[in-house]
This record gives C-alpha cells, structure tokens and sequence, in this order.
C-alpha cells in the first residue's frame, strides 16, 4: 500500500534549480532530435503488420533514435533526481563528476537496445520459417490483434503496477540502490532501464504488431507511457490506456479497416506497398 502511494505523487518532488532545467531541456532537445532521426531514417516507409524490419545496422539506429524519442520525455524526473543525487553526494567528496549523469542515460539505453536486438531475431526467425498459416488472410490478423489484447491484459497485472510504481518514484528506487561513481551510474541506469522494461515490453510488442517504422503509432505509445508515468493518476492512466489497447486489438482482429491510421497487408499490396503480411503474406 505504501509503495502504491509513493508511486501516485508527483514524479518530480523538488523544484528545478538552473543547473536541473538545462538537463531537462537537453533530454527534451534530445528526444525532438531523436524523433526527426527517426522520421528521416524510415523514409516514407509503408508500415504493416508483419513488415520488412530492414538489415540489422538499420533497424538498430531506428530503433535507439525511436527509444530516445520516446523514452526522453518520460525517464527525465528519474534522469533529474539520479543528477541532484549525484551532485549532492559529489559536494560531500563521495559522488561522480557531472559525466555519470550521461552514463546513466547511456545504462538505461543499453537495456533497451538489447531487448530491441532480442525482439529482432525472434521476428526474423519467424519469417525464415514463414509458416503460411500466419499469412494476413488467414491467423495474421487475429495474431496481430492478439498481441494487443495482450497488451492490454498486461496493464491490469500486479507486475505491471509493481515496475510502474519504480518508475514513477525515482527517489525511492536510486535511494534504495544508490551506487558512487561513473560505474555506479551505468549500474543504475541499466537497473533503472530493466525497470522500465517490465513496464513498457507489452506496449512495444503492441507497437510491434501494428508495424513498427510508424510516426503515428509510435507517438501513441509514447503518450501512454507518457501518461502512465507522469500524470497525478497512475492507475486511472493505466486503466485508460488498458482500455484503448482492448478496443484497438478487438478492431484489427475483426475489422481492421475500421481502425484509425492502421494499414493492412493487402492494402499496402494493393498501393504498391510490397510484400508484407502479419510476417508471412507473399505477392501472389
């Protein structure tokens, strides 16, 4: 019970000195950058269910610039708050110099980008064995909308609350396990990183399964995350975004071209969009 009160304050509990709205500035340019990365590196890019992920150099910048970009915003009180403690520590001769900050970043992007390369190589082992049930026609679109409603299910887990409660207390979670030094910067980014991890892997997999190389979809997620992390009502916002996930999932199973912003195998075909499909689907 306590945690679930410490989790539903304010994710910022001190006001911002100078020094603390440079740093928070310099995340948010950071993310804006990342998003234009971003836009720049998918090209235009038709985004499916099931689509071509590109080789692994490309998917690998697009996927750190689209983790910054959507990650900034909402990481930035725990960023803050790790900075403050370390400047702090630092006055009393036992903190790091100012660089552990950018190695806590650095830590909380290495979790991400390894949880990116292992969604990677679970996809395109998927579509070597290109099992022709999954062809959008056929399970690829319950699939796709199940990995949503899965989603969604996931909100409403003790798990979830329990990673989101770490996330929306960062003086809890660096207090508990606060480390000096660069090294124990690093160390607890990536702590911090797995944290976040736990909270945020479904709605990615949901990101994932409406196609990944989308402005769109990608700021929706964004937002929920955003939301969750950020707003005054943690399990109001938690809820919502349960919601939203359960009727986007529902609608891309059954029907998909009912769905907002949401572009389907046949119909990227149908535009010259190439060979998509839940994955699987082939030009025929």
């Amino acid at each position: 019970m306590e945690a679930a009160r410490v989790g539903s304050r304010s994710a910022v509990p001190f006001r911002l000195e100078r020094a603390h709205r440079g740093l928070l500035g310099l995340l948010l340019a950071l993310a804006l950058l990342a998003w234009l990365v971003t836009d720049n590196r998918m090209g235009g890019m038709e985004s499916t269910p099931g689509m071509d992920l590109g080789g692994l150099g490309f998917y690998v910048t697009v996927w750190v610039a689209m983790m910054a970009a959507m990650m900034f915003p909402s990481v930035a009180p725990t960023v803050l708050m790790y900075d403050r403690l370390r400047a702090g520590h630092r006055a009393r001769g036992k903190g790091a110099a100012p660089d552990a900050t950018a190695l806590f970043v650095a830590g909380y992007l290495c979790v991400w980008t390894a949880a990116g390369l292992a969604a990677y190589g679970l996809f395109e082992l998927v579509r070597a064995l290109d099992p022709a049930f999954l062809a959008w026609d056929e399970a690829g679109r319950y699939l796709t909308g199940g990995v949503i409603v899965a989603a969604a299910v996931y909100q409403l887990t003790p798990l979830k609350q329990a990673c989101l409660v770490k996330c929306r207390s960062p003086m809890m979670f660096l207090a508990e396990r606060w480390r000096h030094g660069r090294w124990g910067g690093l160390e607890l980014g990536v702590r911090h990183g797995a944290w976040c991890l736990g909270c945020c892997w479904a709605l990615m997999a949901a990101l994932f399964a409406v196609g990944l190389m989308s402005l769109g979809w990608m700021a929706l997620i964004a937002a929920f995350i955003a939301g969750e992390k950020l707003l005054p009502w943690p399990n109001a916002a938690r809820r919502t975004v349960a919601v939203v996930l359960l009727a986007l999932g529902l609608g891309v199973a059954f029907v998909p071209g009912d769905v907002p912003g949401f572009s389907t195998p046949n119909t990227a075909m149908d535009d010259g969009g190439g060979t998509h499909g839940a994955g699987m689907q082939k030009m025929r």
